[in-house]
């Protein structure tokens, strides 16, 4: 019998080729916060609110465990949805146009809240990240 309820995603690993060029893409375009590093590792945590990405060199101890990148061929994920505030779309694409991003019209999608709009983009490993703004119904 099941004695616990799922309260949010704690964090996602990414496995990633070049770990500093991440970085720049997380901290920069999608606003992270490096929290730790652990070089030993050849992995970063970075704050995403509640929860973390943590972002793994593919190369690097970790990393090596998963075999090659991830590439046009093949993805380690689909996407993984990040909730943001505000949810401003035409500074939203502007602010990912400057990012070198070429992204579509927002679209409305179902997410842990409810349906609301969202935007996909990509890291610079392919990963492709939804920001989702505030759900508009249940």
């Amino acid at each position: 019998m099941r004695n616990f309820t799922i309260q949010h995603i704690d964090h996602i690993v990414l496995r990633v080729k070049d770990l500093e060029r991440s970085l720049a893409f997380y901290t920069s375009v999608l606003g992270c916060e490096l929290k730790k590093r652990r070089d030993d590792l050849g992995m970063l945590h970075l704050s995403t609110g509640v929860s973390m990405i943590d972002l793994v060199a593919v190369d690097g101890p970790l990393g090596r465990q998963g075999g090659p990148a991830a590439g046009k061929q093949g993805h380690n994920v689909d996407h993984l949805c990040l909730r943001i505030e505000p949810f401003d779309e035409p500074a939203l694409i502007a602010h990912l146009a400057s990012a070198g991003q070429t992204v579509e019209k927002a679209q409305m999608r179902y997410g842990a809240q409810g349906k609301g709009w969202s935007i996909y983009c990509f890291d610079p490993d392919g990963n492709q990240i939804e920001l989702k703004g505030p759900a508009l119904e249940p």
